[in-house]
């Protein structure tokens, strides 16, 4: 059916009206009234069945979003105007509250809680790196490394290189390594430097995980450097050195840093030496995460800060039973490894994990290690990866402090 202006109208099956008219950005494919075929990207007008039209947004032929909502339905020749002012507002946003001189890096859009759904953009220094939720996103902002490059230059941001990440994944099945192509300047350095809180760390856009860095922790790694002084701390999961890089710029006595990745822990080594830490007091441990713990428990070794922040456990609501068990699991091991009136610092990024269920596998796990959990605060992400009220979804990142 064609909506107004050549554009395609796509009806409603199920009564999302009042969701739609209260923000929320999605529109799953079971929802619709039928399924046009329609191109990735297309814009499409969402209508109530049989009556008047609700909003505007973007078509996923694969996905089971098959609609992302980008504005109202009476702003179709708007569209572009409206993505450009987005991109430079949520800009502005952060430079609002982020000191460029002390922290160069930090996520620029935040998908759908920036009215851009679909599309994530971190900026690390002179160089951004954008993801795209499906093939319905990629087609609909193939025009945003320009607007990325002129909305940067209009806020004194000189943006030289965009790199995006691409999922191999086809069809929707699992599996497959994440590509990363250029598609702005030129190919980045293999590791760049970037600031963050006035300490350094390389970045790798083109082949670490995140770059190398992942920023919605950066609040929780500042929290991790007021806690650590004269303390023991062992950062699992560790990457590239993150958490233990401010606990040492905090005065840590010792710190381990565990990661699967050998390059991760090469890497982690480099973050130390770039900020003049020493490190004949830490350690660099290249292995499971899980089997340090058991090895650790069993040689009776404690530390006074542990920090936990695996890799999501329960990437999908099948996953999700599964993704408990294993959080408990671990839980247990890093209670019995954090020394008595120690602090636990235990992280989840699963949006299917909410909140209250993670806590409780904090304190399942720490009770089957014989301890006692005491929360002292639940943080989420920094304020560049905001929350909004229509999209509990984005709400993913719980990262649990307490006593044992």
């Amino acid at each position: 059916m064609t909506g107004v202006r050549g554009v395609a109208r796509v009806e409603l099956r199920k009564r999302l009206e009042r969701a739609i008219r209260g923000g929320h950005p999605w529109v799953f494919r079971d929802a619709l009234a039928g399924t046009p075929r329609l191109p990735d990207g297309a814009v499409v007008q969402i209508g109530a069945r049989g009556g008047r039209a609700l909003a505007l947004g973007f078509w996923d032929a694969r996905s089971p979003i098959a609609v992302r909502i980008i504005g109202d339905a009476k702003a179709v020749g708007d569209v572009p105007a409206i993505v450009a002012a987005r991109i430079e507002a949520a800009l502005a946003r952060r430079l609002a509250f982020i000191d460029r001189r002390e922290t160069d890096a930090f996520r620029w859009i935040h998908g759908e809680a920036d009215g851009l759904p679909g599309v994530h953009v971190d900026l690390y220094g002179e160089a951004a790196s954008v993801r795209c939720d499906g093939a319905g996103a990629a087609a609909f902002y193939r025009g945003l490394p320009d607007q990325l490059r002129e909305a940067a230059a209009a806020a004194g941001i000189a943006l030289r290189t965009v790199v995006e990440r691409r999922s191999a994944r086809r069809g929707g099945s699992a599996g497959g390594e994440d590509r990363t192509a250029v598609v702005l300047g030129r190919a980045p350095a293999r590791e760049i430097e970037v600031r963050e809180n006035g300490l350094r760390f390389g970045v790798d856009l083109l082949h670490g995980q995140k770059g190398g860095l992942f920023l919605d922790q950066r609040d929780n790694r500042a929290l991790v450097r007021t806690l650590a002084s004269g303390r023991s701390v062992l950062n699992l999961f560790g990457y590239t050195g993150g958490f233990s890089v401010y606990a040492a710029a905090g005065g840590a006595r010792a710190t381990v840093t565990v990661d699967a990745a050998a390059p991760a822990i090469a890497a982690a080594r480099r973050n130390f030496e770039r900020n003049g830490l020493a490190t004949d007091g830490a350690r660099f441990v290249a292995g499971d995460a899980f089997a340090f713990l058991e090895r650790t428990a069993r040689a009776g070794e404690q530390f006074d800060l542990v920090i936990s922040d695996p890799p999501s456990f329960a990437p999908s609501r099948r996953a999700l039973a599964t993704g408990l068990r294993a959080y408990r699991r671990l839980h247990r091991l890093c209670a019995a490894v954090t020394a008595p009136g120690g602090t636990l610092c235990a992280a989840s990024c699963s949006s299917h994990v909410d909140a209250a269920a993670f806590l409780a596998t904090v304190r399942d796990g720490a009770a089957d290690a014989g301890r006692r959990f005491q929360l002292h605060e639940l943080r989420r992400a920094g304020a560049d990866h905001p929350v909004i009220p229509p999209f509990p979804e984005g709400d993913y990142l719980k990262f649990a402090v307490g006593i044992l």
